[in-house]
């Protein structure tokens, strides 16, 4: 074990993760936000873009401006990739989706709330892979990082092409919900949510960690939740909703 890492902040930071992942499914109501956005007369707002970009920027900047203090090779050691994974991530998400979205007006109390919870969780991955980690030489030839890289690459992608297809819905101005088609989206109502999820599984493997298995097991909560309240919204408003579809896993949920 590296000598700067201590225990207790990894150990508590994990716990939090997926106390927070029960939590979310015991209440099991979905955040009011996007397509469960409650009235925005009385409550303070940003616009989607804003709020998602303000929102996600803690995640990419934490671990990055740790990532920029690694050691400068060609292909550094396991740890350094698997932040660099991470940032990638985020740098999309902040940089990429934010100012694709055309979502609802973004409560600012969510906004709070989601900045805490991206500053703390990316603080938490970058300490143990910076700090914590210490992955033998032959770990890129091991099995669970192979296959984890894989699904977080599979993940990735799929989210993103999701997202894409959600964005390009609506026309700039519109405020009308339509109904999702193609790629994964022809099985089930939350295309981008199981990406993300596979993302996270797939990172949780490949850096086979506590911190990581302990968000793969948030986002499965949190994600997997609101994939279901997706779901249930479209069948409500949409009466030829396709029957088949499932709500984030196909053929079965």
């Amino acid at each position: 074990m590296p000598v700067h890492c201590q225990q207790s902040p990894v150990l508590v930071g994990s716990a939090t993760l997926a106390t927070l992942g029960a939590l979310t499914l015991y209440f099991g109501e979905p955040s009011s936000y996007g397509k469960h956005t409650g009235s925005l007369a009385t409550a303070a707002h940003l616009s989607a873009r804003a709020a998602w970009f303000l929102q996600e920027l803690p995640s990419f900047v934490v671990p990055a401006g740790m990532l920029v203090r690694q050691p400068r090779t060609l292909l550094g050691p396991p740890e350094t990739v698997l932040l660099g994974l991470f940032c990638v991530h985020y740098f999309h998400r902040t940089f990429v989706y934010a100012f694709l979205n055309r979502g609802r007006p973004f409560p600012i109390r969510l906004l709070f709330k989601g900045s805490v919870f991206c500053m703390g969780n990316g603080l938490l991955q970058s300490y143990y892979l910076t700090y914590c980690a210490d992955y033998p030489a032959e770990w890129y030839t091991d099995l669970r990082f192979i296959l984890g890289v894989f699904l977080f690459i599979l993940g990735m992608g799929i989210n993103i092409h999701s997202d894409y297809i959600l964005c390009q819905l609506r026309k700039p101005g519109e405020i009308i919900y339509k109904i999702p088609q193609g790629g994964l989206f022809t099985y089930v109502s939350g295309a981008n949510f199981l990406g993300e999820i596979i993302e996270w599984i797939g990172f949780a493997l490949a850096t086979w960690s506590l911190p990581a298995l302990a968000f793969a097991f948030f986002s499965l909560c949190f994600l997997g939740l609101r994939a279901f309240h997706h779901h249930r919204f479209y069948h409500k408003i949409f009466k030829d909703y396709p029957k088949f579809r499932k709500a984030l896993i196909p053929f079965i949920f």
